[in-house]
């Protein structure tokens, strides 16, 4: 029996290239800030402003996520930190030890839920899918009427803001997956022990395919994040460019 592996496929055109572009643009605004302010303090300060929807989205998630996991939780806070090795703390919330398998699920809360919103933000209010569609059945004269109406729907600019600010900052941090291994090591230990007992024919016709679409769901999503994202880099990189020329400093990503 041959498996459809599409939407695995589709999720790591998708996942990789937005790993790769989320903390570029990150650099790319907090250089401009930077330039702008000519302070590190309050380039900290605007940066998390510009992605709280994102930080709040973030942090409630694993907030909400160890109530109903019976975990206790300490501390809440949006406040920036600067962790002192280039990396900068947004927000966090306190919570409690637990067995892996809820802690791993209390660290993946941000990723569940901030998909869950550029999914809905993504198709019902920004309509990325009819984008998607004239692109690849209508040619690229329907791709470009298309476009040419996307900016024109109404509160586009509103939720291109608060897309890119969740889909910017629900990726789980090193801290969120610190209980994932041995999740996921547990979780291929017994599909291995099932392929070994013989039910591989069955995962493989009634688990499998479910697997496969929601890979490809996701990669859906991350598709729309990193579309986001590649159409903000350039005219931010644009601008950060040239403040930098005018002010006779170059600072680099």
């Amino acid at each position: 029996m041959e498996l459809p592996y599409d939407g695995f496929l589709r999720l790591l055109l998708t996942l990789g290239p937005l790993l790769f572009l989320q903390p570029w643009l990150h650099r790319e605004i907090q250089l401009l800030l930077i330039l702008l302010t000519g302070r590190t303090d309050i380039t900290v300060i605007l940066f998390s402003i510009l992605f709280l929807p994102g930080v709040l989205l973030h942090e409630f998630s694993h907030f909400i996520a160890a109530k109903i996991l019976r975990v206790q939780t300490g501390k809440f806070s949006v406040i920036p930190a600067d962790l002192g090795d280039g990396r900068l703390m947004l927000g966090f919330v306190e919570v409690g030890l637990s067995d892996p398998l809820r802690e791993s699920l209390i660290g993946a809360a941000p990723l569940l839920a901030g998909s869950g919103f550029v999914a809905f933000a993504g198709l019902e209010k920004l309509g990325f899918d009819r984008l998607w569609q004239a692109f690849s059945g209508g040619g690229m004269a329907a791709f470009l009427d298309q476009l040419v109406a996307f900016p024109q729907q109404t509160d586009f600019w509103l939720w291109v803001y608060l897309t890119l600010a969740v889909s910017s900052t629900m990726m789980p941090s090193q801290s969120d997956r610190r209980a994932w291994l041995p999740v996921i090591v547990t979780v291929l230990s017994v599909a291995a022990a099932a392929f070994w007992s013989g039910a591989g024919s069955w995962l493989g016709q009634f688990v499998w395919p479910w697997i496969n679409q929601a890979m490809g769901a996701a990669a859906g999503i991350f598709g729309v994040a990193g579309a986001l994202h590649i159409g903000l880099l350039l005219p931010v990189g644009l601008i950060r460019r040239g403040v930098g020329k005018a002010a006779g400093r170059r600072l680099t990503p």
